[in-house]
């Protein structure tokens, strides 16, 4: 929600009238000096939207704020070209809403377009997250990083690399929406406050790094690559199963960790829905992206959503640190997954940082059953991986 300043107005006024925490104001406007406001100009309140509203019969600026439960000077700051002894029928002003409830569906098959719908609601909802394009797929679509914090934890959350694993990225951004209500709204999250964990984190979260493989899943190939996507997929037209990118390259084995490993046993030996890794290590632009992404963040742990099995592996050739294992034992209490140190696999995105950065990785494998997984299974797998959102960022 936008405003304009005041004479006499202040950030901590601001803070005190609409009950959001001053950092976060301050993080929604950056570039301005807190101390040196100009009367008229416009800044953004976190957790508030703006709403039009009709005058009726009767209606008064103090009824008004009454009935909604605010404070007579939040309407007088959004109408401050109305003059509230004399409101007339049918005259529009605005009164400002609290965001309180998640803004984005749920059990909805999240494509790509949907993704940057949510993105950008939430942009306008919370506007001290940041978002930036980071890169984009073999057909151009872009692969976005949402950031958020100030502190120096620096965590990642990534979902999708696995094009037929979609229902990651509509989990990764319901419990990102839920950190920021809790942020706004200053309720804790199963008794966790999380105003200071936002000030102690810098958090990173790529909710889709395969947005070519996740739409060609859940709306078929695009006309142009119809034809050889049909043949790469064995002459179906049912691309469900599919896990690779639009290139048929799968982007879990293509990171320089023993990729040599993977190459000579994996089965398909060119393009493929699936396991084929590619004809070299970080040939496919995603995989590239989120190489580069990791090399310049040096983040301190990282996260990879995928599904399924309720279990997470958190070893790489025993190069992982012993920080590894705390975090994996926590994550096990409060998910009733299954923690496993090791399998036999290579050239994965977790592999490869764990070889990297000797920093703790995790691979996730969410929910159980036959991928995709149903959207029956959201609520249940929402509420498992809580829990692992929460210490990973706490710990």
């Amino acid at each position: 929600m936008k405003v304009n300043i005041r004479s006499g107005d202040t950030l901590w006024y601001y803070s005190s009238l609409f009950m959001i925490p001053l950092p976060l104001i301050i993080d929604s406007n950056p570039g301005l000096n807190a101390s040196q406001i100009q009367v008229g100009q416009e800044i953004f309140i976190p957790g508030f939207t703006s709403q039009t509203y009709r005058v009726k019969s009767g209606d008064s600026l103090w009824k008004l704020a009454t009935a909604r439960n605010i404070s007579i000077d939040a309407l007088l700051l959004l109408n401050q070209h109305v003059n509230p002894s004399s409101l007339q029928i049918g005259q529009t002003i605005y009164l400002p809403a609290r965001v309180i409830a998640p803004s984005m569906g749920r059990i909805v098959r999240y494509d790509s377009s949907l993704l940057a719908r949510d993105i950008q609601t939430l942009k306008s909802q919370f506007p001290f997250i940041q978002v930036r394009t980071i890169g984009r797929s073999v057909e151009g679509k872009p692969i976005q990083e949402i950031k958020l914090g100030k502190g120096t934890k620096k965590i990642h959350f990534d979902a999708s690399f696995h094009a037929n694993e979609w229902i990651t990225t509509p989990i990764l951004m319901a419990l990102l929406n839920t950190f920021l209500l809790s942020l706004t709204n200053s309720q804790p999250i199963r008794g966790l406050v999380t105003m200071p964990l936002y000030q102690s984190i810098d958090l990173s979260i790529v909710p889709m790094v395969n947005p070519d493989g996740v739409d060609l899943v859940l709306k078929g190939p695009p006309p142009a690559l119809r034809e050889e996507l049909i043949a790469i997929n064995k002459g179906s037209a049912d691309f469900s199963d599919w896990k690779a990118n639009i290139r048929g390259v799968d982007l879990n084995n293509q990171f320089p960790a023993n990729w040599e490993i993977e190459k000579e046993r994996k089965e398909p030996k060119s393009p493929a829905p699936r396991d084929y890794p590619g004809d070299a290590p970080l040939t496919e632009p995603e995989a590239r992206v989120m190489a580069s992404l990791a090399r310049n963040s040096q983040f301190d742990r990282l996260l990879a959503f995928h599904t399924q099995g309720k279990e997470f592996y958190w070893g790489y050739e025993g190069l992982e640190p012993p920080e590894s294992r705390v975090l994996a034992n926590e994550f096990e209490r409060v998910s009733g997954y299954q923690s496993i140190q090791y399998i036999d696999s290579h050239a994965g995105y977790k592999d490869w940082f764990i070889q990297e950065f000797r920093k703790p990785a995790f691979t996730m494998e969410l929910g159980y059953g036959i991928n995709p997984l149903p959207l029956s299974q959201f609520n249940e797998i929402y509420e498992e991986v809580l829990g692992i959102f929460l210490a990973s960022l706490y710990i």
